[in-house]
């Protein structure tokens, strides 16, 4: 599947009536003793965003708010397409940890910790700061936050970085419901988007 850059637009008219969802893949049978036994079959959470607007501007052109947020649902497909979007209360990352060198890889995955939980982070905002043994280090970011050196960090260098990111997401729904409740103002009540995984190739 191609991989999508497009950034979820600001919009004024948000409700204050935001919810963030994490979702494990669980998996739980009940045994003939009434034991119960779960696993886990998710590392990470899908991470599932409902967004209220209680109005949308609809000013004919393509700066207007309906059209921001309607035209990218068309760009999407519905939800066949991702894009990026910056969550206002949890999009900062500061000496993250990323890994140990070993004096042979190159590649480190870009994460964050939240409450002691660490995740991957596949959408990077502007350029980030990439450190080795704290020293500002050369390197590349791809598309879904793999860091590049062109030379292995040496043997137990610890690798950090700091900057912003994204959630790489995709709207949860292949349709949407728009309401035009007077003239050129509309409303979306709901509109949800879930957390994907991407690899660039």
């Amino acid at each position: 599947m191609k991989l999508s850059n497009t950034i979820f637009p600001e919009l004024r008219g948000l409700s204050w009536s935001v919810t963030k969802t994490p979702e494990f893949y669980t998996l739980t049978k009940t045994s003939p003793t009434g034991l119960d036994v779960s696993a886990v079959l998710s590392a990470y959470p899908r991470w599932q965003f409902s967004l209220s607007y209680e109005f949308l501007r609809d000013d004919g052109t393509a700066r207007g708010e309906l059209q921001k947020l309607l035209g990218l649902f068309l760009a999407c497909n519905g939800n066949v397409e991702d894009f990026l979007y910056l969550d206002p209360n949890d999009h900062k990352a500061q000496n993250e940890l990323i890994g140990v060198g070993d004096g042979a890889a190159t590649d480190f995955q870009l994460c964050r910790t939240y409450a002691g939980f660490t995740e991957p982070v596949y959408g990077v905002k502007d350029t980030p700061v990439v450190a080795v043994n704290n020293v500002p280090a050369p390197f590349s970011v791809s598309d879904t936050g793999i860091v590049k050196f062109k030379k292995a960090p040496p043997e137990r260098a610890v690798i950090s970085w700091s900057g912003e990111f994204y959630y790489r997401v995709k709207f949860k729904e292949s349709s949407m419901e728009f309401a035009n409740f007077t003239y050129r103002l509309w409303e979306a009540k709901k509109v949800e988007f879930v957390s994907v995984k991407r690899v660039s190739g």
